[in-house]
Parts: C-alpha cells; sequence; structure tokens
C-alpha cells in the first residue's frame, strides 16, 4: 500500500552489515558502498513506499528505519 504522505528514510551506519537485502529489494532507493547501504533518494518516491517498507523488515540488524 502506497502512501501520498513524505516518507524520509535513514541508514544507521553504525549498526548497518552491508548484507545488500535493501539494495536487492528496492534497488532504485538503496545502493551498498563500502559495506555499508546508502540512500540514493530522499524522501522517497511515493511509488517506492512499498519496496522501502519490505527493505526495513528485510534488514538482519535492523539498520534502517521510516521517518
Amino acid at each position: 500500500m502506497s502512501s501520498s504522505k513524505t516518507v524520509k528514510v535513514m541508514v544507521d551506519d553504525l549498526v548497518c552489515i552491508g548484507t545488500g537485502n535493501c539494495e536487492e529489494i528496492c534497488p532504485n532507493v538503496f545502493q551498498v558502498v563500502d559495506r555499508k547501504a546508502c540512500l540514493k533518494v530522499n524522501p522517497i518516491p511515493p511509488e517506492e513506499v512499498d519496496c522501502v517498507r519490505e527493505a526495513v523488515n528485510a534488514c538482519p540488524v535492523g539498520a534502517i528505519s521510516i521517518t
């Protein structure tokens, strides 16, 4: 379910271990650089909100949060 409100994402680089799950699930938003997830866009385009939520849930260390 996509949302029309502005969605921002934060990646805690002290927690991220660079598994790449987020990039695999949502490549238009996440990119792993030097074994850390980085955001390609922020705020998140409405059409990417669902995959971002999936990436948040797939992060094994909980490094990604939606604000």
